[in-house]
Formats: structure tokens, sequence, C-alpha cells
């Protein structure tokens, strides 16, 4: 099995609602963030990712730890992500390959489809 090495933001505003957005093309939500390039760390990693989908800075970063899960849209793969708990410097819109995000309430998480690694890791570490 082939394993993608992700970096990925875990953004809660002031109400507790999780950030979660969908790629274009696809159906599932997830968080924002993406694969590294040559030579990034993951911090760097992520700052590029967050600026790039959501328009905006990371304000500031707390790393969650690695998880691993299906990935959402590359069947027979597996994520490993390295997860960070982050602020942002302004407010969040859809960039790139961004086609939509949302807020979602992580207590009600039926709202949506959510991509595996959110559905399993994210809302658990959010509980």
């Amino acid at each position: 099995m082939t394993v993608i090495h992700v970096v990925a933001a875990v953004v809660v505003d002031e109400h507790g609602r999780l950030l979660v957005v969908r790629k274009r093309g696809t159906s599932a939500f997830m968080q924002p963030g993406g694969k590294f390039e040559t030579g990034e760390d993951a911090v760097a990693a992520l700052r590029r990712e967050v600026r790039e989908e959501l328009g905006v800075g990371i304000a500031t970063v707390r790393p969650l730890g690695r998880h691993t899960a299906a990935a959402a849209n590359e069947p027979g793969h597996t994520v490993a992500a390295e997860l960070f708990a982050v602020t942002l410097d302004g407010p969040p819109r859809a960039a790139a390959e961004i086609a939509e995000l949302t807020w979602l309430d992580p207590h009600r998480p039926d709202a949506v489809e959510l991509a595996p690694l959110t559905r399993d890791a994210v809302l658990a570490l959010l509980s």
C-alpha cells in the first residue's frame, strides 16, 4: 500500500467549529493542507499549503502528532499526516484547488461527507 505524506491544519474558531475544505472534483471534506515539496520541513509545508488554499497566513502553530488513515481521494493509498493546531491571521477563503470551505460543528459531523483522516483522527482530537 502506498503511503502519501502530508501536513494538515486543524483550525477551530471561537465557536468551537472546525474548518474543513473540499477540493475541486472531490466529495469529501478534509483539513486544509497537502504534500511536501522538496526540502520542506512540516511547518514550512503547512504555511505554504495554508497560504495557497486559504489565502491567509498562520498566526500560531502547535503540533498534534502524526496520524494515519485511508486516503480520501486515492483508493488503495494511506495518508500519513503531520497534524497541527493553527490559528489563522485572517479570514480564510477558498483558493487554489479548493472548491468549498465550511465550518463544521465537531459534535454534529454528519452535516457533510468527511475524509477518513478528519472523521477518525481529527474529530477524536477535538472530543
